[in-house]
């Protein structure tokens, strides 16, 4: 019996994730930090967003305007430069959510298009 309780239990394994990558199953164990990451979501081209924060010193569109692929669409000002954001396709707009004076964040939703 001394024999038995000399023996120390070993800790239970922690479980195992499975993580895939271009479509193969690897078995790890994976971090709090990873698990709670914000998932990938591809970008929608139809949404116009600012690509850096800066102030909104010109809009050459509005509701309705028909745009096409490259067409300068607002001006932001971001580190006294002068950022011209032109539309990735073509369309009609849908939406301006942003005026003359605007401050914006990097990521903040500029317009739409239809």
């Amino acid at each position: 019996m001394a024999r038995n309780r000399d023996k120390k239990k070993e800790p239970a394994a922690p479980p195992m994730d499975i993580l895939k990558v271009d479509d193969v199953a690897y078995k790890t164990l994976l971090t709090k930090k990873y698990k709670a990451r914000k998932k990938y979501e591809p970008t929608d081209p139809k949404k116009v967003v600012a690509f850096i924060p800066g102030t909104i010193v010109g809009v050459s569109v509005k509701k309705g305007s028909k745009v096409k692929a490259n067409d300068k669409l607002i001006a932001l000002e971001a580190m006294k430069m002068v950022n011209q954001v032109a539309t990735p396709m073509d369309g009609k707009v849908k939406k301006v959510y942003v005026k003359v004076g605007d401050i914006v964040a990097k990521n903040q939703l500029l317009l739409e298009l239809e």
